[in-house]
């Protein structure tokens, strides 16, 4: 990593002594062949040396890039950024890439000439006031108004019809509701005549009645031995006292 990280200088003596650097190899003069036409055999041997040196300074840049590339990989990993992140990041990179070039901005500026001279030819304005004419004569036709009106007139009956089912609707819930109620009372006056006789000649009502008749009956003795005793008190001492025992 220490080597990826150096800085590349391409006039160095040390250019391309990494560890897997690409080692010379002697070229036999033979292998060569006939020196092209138009070249001396100084000039061949010129061309054939800078050859080696860019074939040698492109494999040190791809060596170097190869490192880079595994170390950019090792940051993103540490960074928590995913391939896809980093594909939504490029294409927006492409994306203003291409608004900001050259090619795009001549395209937008030849798009917008071109529809300014459409909207403002003979052409379009003829074409544009002729819709315009055939649109106002087609909204002042007879078939038009009829038209309009007819869907009006439906629109109103649908709503028409619309209102009077929800009325009938609101109406039977109504009568259903009023016959409930009605249905209900009518069963409780049933069940209370049906049950008022049995409870009349049940053991418990006749003992209750005979107890509310006793004590009604002492209480009208009680007060018609209070109205002799006003009326002729020489006599009160003949009575035998009246029993207040308790019921």
């Amino acid at each position: 990593m220490e080597s990826a990280n150096q800085d590349i200088n391409l006039n160095s003596p040390n250019k391309g002594l990494l560890a897997d650097a690409m080692t010379d190899v002697p070229v036999d003069n033979a292998a060569r062949g006939a020196a092209p036409e138009g070249l001396t055999l100084a000039e061949e041997e010129e061309l054939r040396a800078e050859l080696a040196k860019v074939e040698e300074e492109i494999g040190t840049l791809r060596q170097v890039l190869a490192a880079k590339e595994r170390h950019c990989g090792e940051l993103k990993r540490k960074l928590g950024l995913t391939p896809l992140d980093g594909l939504k990041q490029n294409l927006s990179k492409s994306w203003h890439d291409v608004q900001v070039s050259n090619a795009y901005v001549k395209t937008s500026e030849k798009l917008g000439e071109w529809n300014d001279k459409v909207t403002q030819s003979d052409l379009y304005l003829s074409a544009s006031s002729t819709l315009e004419d055939w649109n106002e004569k087609l909204t002042q036709s007879e078939a038009y108004k009829k038209t309009q009106e007819t869907l009006s007139q439906a629109g109103q009956k649908t709503s028409a019809a619309l209102s009077n089912v929800g009325s009938v609707i609101s109406r039977k819930l109504g009568d259903m509701r009023a016959h409930s109620i009605s249905h209900s009372l009518s069963g409780y006056s049933i069940r209370h005549s049906i049950s008022m006789p049995a409870m009349r000649n049940s053991a418990t009502f006749k003992s209750f009645e005979d107890r509310v008749g006793t004590i009604k009956s002492r209480v009208v003795g009680s007060r018609e031995n209070s109205a002799d005793g006003l009326h002729s008190p020489s006599g009160a001492g003949d009575k035998p006292p009246q029993d207040n025992a308790p019921f």
